[in-house]
């Protein structure tokens, strides 16, 4: 039987795709490039870096405050440096964060009303 590898890609709709991909390069760093977007490459994840596919239950609060279906999640390298660099942009940022054997995790609210959940990997891998 055929398998899936790994997460291919995030699609989505935004009201302006070229202002939101300017937003995340000046306030994230992504760059892009090439016009459809920002490739990541397995050799520039931690070695306790790890891709997640999830679904939740439809009645979740978990994306709240936004709206939508679907909630992002970054992988950083430094979760408070990050959240303050989006504080700055003018962006909600959630106040509380969660620090745990899995990493360290924070959450903002991008210019499309998106929920975006920032992810630091743990120094050490966690247990299985």
């Amino acid at each position: 039987m055929a398998k899936v590898l790994g997460l291919g890609g995030i699609f989505f709709k935004s009201p302006d795709p070229q202002a939101l991909a300017d937003w995340y390069s000046k306030w994230l760093g992504l760059e892009f490039p090439f016009p459809h977007g920002v490739i990541f490459t397995a050799n520039t994840q931690p070695a306790t870096g790890y891709q997640v596919w999830s679904p939740f239950k439809a009645d979740t609060d978990y994306f709240a405050p936004s709206e939508q279906s679907f909630m992002f999640n970054l992988m950083v390298d430094d979760l408070d440096a990050m959240l303050a660099q989006i504080k700055e942009s003018g962006c909600q940022v959630m106040d509380n964060s969660e620090r745990s054997e899995y990493g360290d995790f924070g959450w903002f609210i991008d210019p499309d009303g998106n929920k975006v959940e920032l992810w630091q990997p743990p120094a050490k891998a966690p247990p299985q």
